[in-house]
């Protein structure tokens, strides 16, 4: 009964939060040429995911905010979590003791389950963080693999979706999230209807104001087989945990960019920091565990070639290992220990870094790399602007670069190196401009990955990353 009670205070007080304290530059739009997010106001916005999946299902109220709270401080801007979760997510009750459905039926939602998802958006939208919600895992629409069990059809998955829509359509925080790790069709069997009807649902709910992603599974692109489907606002896809290092993340981005119609596009999914790095199925930690620089080569390379933003994963954060519950696949910390790992602070240098100069005019360029080019672990992905104002340039391994300096228009540049690891900058000045100019970071080798950051004098750009609401 007191936990009862605290809920239903907390709820009233987030509420009460939400009415006076809600997002500062409105909801999201696509940006006119189809490639980024920005604000309602015209702000960019940069999505830096966190994979949050079991969040709703396994947490209490008071962790829910101790989680947000960490997430908010280092920079993130989208929570990614499910409503229907993937362990068992229909029969085991919240830590509330409540369960989504009455006799597991999408129709007959249970309102003191959705109570506790209400709060958390609120208290999200307090902490200017976008929820990036599941109405549900894939296992709900087609089992494939996973506890399931199959619950949506084309009926009840309008009916479930024109709920959520309806209850949630005063929220500017919210992205929709169809797929959870599922394909949208096999050879044997197309659920494209299913989500199709889900959408619709959810869009006539909210009165026309939603927008829709579709998180695929591990190895795939949303591109690949739903890219005309109206509902669809933004791509995404999964590089994964299952192949191993260095999956070229780069070119998924760049073949997702020159498709028609165009959508922004992101990894909603790479390698999660402290994850076993074998194939799946095996994932025997004995071969080691992803780090924060892999994490960094990964996130880094993506955002270059032109994504819109970027997802990162802590292995026990997502299922949120606890005491509580049983390890899955290996998880070596609990995730109240994995919050502050390096790569939780390491993404948010990266959304400082983009948005420290113009994010929205971005343009991916290969061609200014003249020499140093490397593959798998060592390929540089490089972007300008639209403007030719300034270019950046990821080396995920230190070493002697020469870049084609004709993008910028005057005789001078000025030369910063940016340390990934740590947010750092360093200036080494400004310089005569030569057609092509050779570029050495201040530390070499494996694991030294570095930005160059080459800007216009003219433009009197700050120093580079520092932090932007």
């Amino acid at each position: 009964m007191k936990k009862q009670l605290l809920l239903i205070l907390l709820i009233l007080f987030a509420s009460f939060s939400f009415a006076q304290k809600s997002m500062t530059h409105g909801r999201l739009h696509v940006t006119k040429d189809g490639h980024y997010l920005q604000y309602e106001d015209g702000t960019p916005f940069f999505w830096l995911g966190d994979t949050g999946w079991e969040l709703f299902h396994r947490l209490k109220l008071e962790e829910i905010g101790r989680y947000l709270e960490n997430r908010s401080q280092k920079g993130f801007t989208v929570i990614q979590a499910v409503i229907l979760a993937e362990f068992n997510g229909l029969r085991k009750p919240n830590q509330y003791g409540e369960v989504p459905f009455k006799d597991l039926d999408p129709a007959q939602p249970n309102e003191k389950y959705f109570q506790l998802i209400d709060t958390t958006i609120k208290m999200a939208a307090n902490k200017n963080l976008f929820m990036g919600l599941l109405p549900t895992w894939g296992d709900k629409v087609t089992k494939a693999w996973g506890e399931g069990p199959v619950v949506f059809d084309s009926v009840n998955a309008y009916t479930y979706g024109l709920y959520l829509g309806k209850r949630y359509a005063s929220y500017p925080n919210i992205i929709w999230i169809l797929g959870g790790d599922r394909p949208p069709y096999t050879d044997s069997a197309d659920y494209r209807p299913v989500w199709r009807q889900m959408a619709r649902g959810i869009k006539e709910g909210a009165g026309g104001n939603a927008m829709f992603a579709y998180h695929p599974a591990g190895g795939h692109s949303t591109s690949e087989n739903i890219q005309n489907e109206p509902w669809l606002n933004i791509n995404m896809m999964q590089s994964g945990h299952g192949s191993g290092h260095d999956v070229p993340v780069w070119n998924w981005i760049t073949k997702d960019r020159n498709l028609t119609p165009t959508k922004p596009t992101l990894d909603a999914e790479p390698n999660y920091e402290d994850h076993p790095v074998n194939p799946w199925p095996k994932w025997n930690p004995a071969n080691g565990y992803f780090s924060a620089y892999d994490v960094r080569k990964q996130t880094y390379r993506s955002v270059f070639a032109g994504a819109c933003g970027v997802t990162y994963g802590h292995h026990a954060v997502w299922q949120f290992y606890s005491p509580r519950e049983e390890k899955i696949n290996h998880a070596n910390r609990y995730w109240t220990e994995a919050l502050d790992r390096p790569g939780a602070f390491q993404v948010g240098y990266l959304r400082n870094l983009i948005l420290s100069r113009p994010a929205l005019t971005r343009v991916p360029d290969q061609s200014l790399i003249v020499a140093g080019q490397g593959e798998k672990g060592s390929y540089i992905t490089a972007f300008r602007d639209s403007a030719n104002s300034y270019a950046m340039i990821y080396l995920p391994v230190g070493k002697n670069i020469a870049i084609n300096m004709n993008f910028l228009k005057g005789n001078k540049v000025i030369v910063w190196w940016f340390n990934p690891k740590d947010g750092s900058v360093k200036k080494t000045g400004e310089k005569e401009k030569a057609y092509v100019m050779s570029f050495t970071p201040p530390t070499l080798g494996n694991e030294n990955d570095w930005v160059l950051i080459l800007d216009d004098p003219t433009y009197n750009y700050d120093m580079p990353a520092k932090r932007k609401e």
